[in-house]
């Protein structure tokens, strides 16, 4: 269950209207939770830190594979029994017959992004008393639409007003970093995938709307901004790439030109799930330039032309060539990419096509899942299905050849001397404090890739928290580096810092 420190201090703590809350699945999703919890604040809920100081639960689901429904209706379960009172939201919520068929005395489901019916349901579940002051506030997210729907019945998407949504101020990441969205929902039809079915149509946001979040986001300490959506390179085509006005000045709505307005602000600016579409190579020279980090979240899925047809996937057979114009561009790029094995149809040919590309692409991160049917993709009407012990014994031949390249690929940086940014201490008992600490290289994204191990050496207990020092990589392994911190440089952004955010 998400812990927050809910109550204002000087607010009088209430015993009642106190919500938990569940956040389940990808940033994406992350970022729709910290809306609901922005708003909740904002109405004068608390959020509870366990089952048993929650007068309800907000479950925020997952619904794109199977194994993560699982994990969804487990949740569910689970809350139900300890409160007896839930509201299910997010992608399985499009789902409403699929929990009910599990769960029937849930309280409420709404859909993905629906942070105005989840608030409803709230309010309807714990009323908040009367109040000359609280009630003043806003009850309902901005741009969202506020029509009675039945509780019970399949969710109807908010209608936000271009994809515009109020940017949370309650965060569940730490605060030197912060997701980004941009953009939400997706227009591909890939077969084995749903969340255009769950999401909907791919929708963006006004690029001033992007950069004003950005903007607060960095002047309130925030080091490292990580821009998502489910099709990032293809942000602004559904809404013509249209202008805005950020700061008096005219910004297209195109992923161009956002990188370059997020990488003026002095932040760490990393791109998640970017297609390899042409344009892409304008972001990448940006990164050549020093403007944002020298990294790409790219989603390939697969190399053999065959299986990519099937999965419906763009650009098969162009990857490599890809690949190689980008580092052409940027040496310094790491690309990490997800990739399927075990696809029906897949045989033993294909699977060697993408052990192939694996070893001539190189990538440098890299992560892989068995294929597992999602109910209502089109991939499930696909004939050729692969047993299980087959999946499971090509994913441990992929990741065989995944781990050594990625090992190749560390001990390339032993010797050099790379900002790290820091995530957290690594003190053991009898450890002065802050003398070892976790962080990250510009090459490694929050969750998902490696990390580094450092000693703090003559700058113990003098960094923080979300600090970026620099650090001599001294050694590696498969996924890890390992060093030393030899300076601790200040970091000073773009934008003017507020409070005791400011300086170092």
């Amino acid at each position: 269950m998400t812990v927050l420190d809910a109550v204002p201090t000087g607010a009088t703590p209430q015993t009642k209207n106190r919500v938990g809350f569940i956040s389940l699945g990808c940033p994406k999703a992350l970022v729709d939770s910290e809306r609901i919890l922005t708003q909740l604040r904002v109405e004068g809920y608390q959020v509870a830190d366990s089952y048993a100081d929650a007068d309800t639960v907000i479950v925020n689901t997952c619904g794109f594979i199977t194994p993560a429904v699982e994990e969804s209706l487990a949740a569910i379960g689970e809350a139900l029994e300890a409160t007896g009172k839930v509201i299910v939201t997010g992608c399985l919520g499009e789902r409403p017959d699929k929990i009910l068929e599990r769960h029937p005395k849930v309280a409420a489901i709404t859909g993905s992004e629906a942070v105005d019916d989840v608030m409803r349901h709230v309010r309807e579940l714990l009323p908040m008393e009367a109040n000359p002051y609280t009630d003043l506030l806003p009850t309902a997210a901005p741009g969202a639409r506020n029509v009675a729907a039945p509780v019970l019945t399949a969710p109807v998407r908010e209608n936000t007003r271009h994809g515009d949504v109020f940017a949370p101020s309650v965060k569940l990441t730490p605060r030197h970093f912060a997701y980004l969205k941009i953009a939400e929902g997706c227009n591909h039809t890939c077969s084995f995938c749903i969340i255009p079915k769950l999401r909907g149509k791919q929708v963006s946001r006004d690029a001033a709307a992007v950069l004003y979040e950005a903007y607060r986001l960095v002047a309130g300490g925030t080091k490292e901004l990580v821009v998502i959506s489910q099709d990032t390179s293809a942000y602004g085509v559904d809404i013509r790439y249209r202008e805005s006005e950020f700061q008096e000045a005219p910004v297209r709505a195109h992923l161009t030109d956002l990188a370059v307005k997020l990488g003026e602000m002095g932040a760490w600016v990393r791109m998640h799930y970017v297609y390899p579409y042409p344009h892409v190579e304008k972001v990448v020279e940006l990164m050549a330039a020093g403007k944002i980090l020298p990294y790409l979240d790219v989603p390939l899925q697969h190399a053999s032309p065959k299986i990519l047809k099937l999965m419906r996937r763009p650009g098969a057979g162009k990857q490599l060539d890809t690949i190689r114009r980008w580092r052409e561009i940027c040496p310094d790029i790491t690309i990490r990419s997800t990739f399927i094995v075990g696809f029906p149809g897949e045989t033993e040919a294909d699977f060697q096509e993408l052990l192939t590309f694996l070893e001539d692409a190189r990538l440098d991160r890299v992560g892989a899942f068995p294929y597992s049917d999602v109910d209502e993709a089109d991939a499930g009407a696909l004939t050729g299905a692969v047993p299980e012990d087959v999946k499971m014994e090509r994913l441990a031949r992929f990741m065989e050849v995944a781990q050594r390249i990625s090992a190749e690929k560390l001990a390339e940086k032993v010797g050099r001397v790379m900002p790290v940014i820091i995530d957290e201490f690594n003190d053991e008992e009898g450890d002065a404090a802050g003398s070892k600490l976790i962080g990250r290289t510009q090459g490694d994204a929050p969750g998902i890739d490696g990390q580094v191990y450092l000693f703090a050496g003559e700058f113990a207990g003098q960094i923080k928290i979300g600090d970026i020092v620099d650090a001599r990589i001294e050694d590696s392994d498969e996924y890890d580096l390992f060093g030393e911190v030899v300076a601790r440089p200040d970091w000073k952004p773009n934008v003017p810092q507020m409070g005791h955010f400011g300086g170092h």
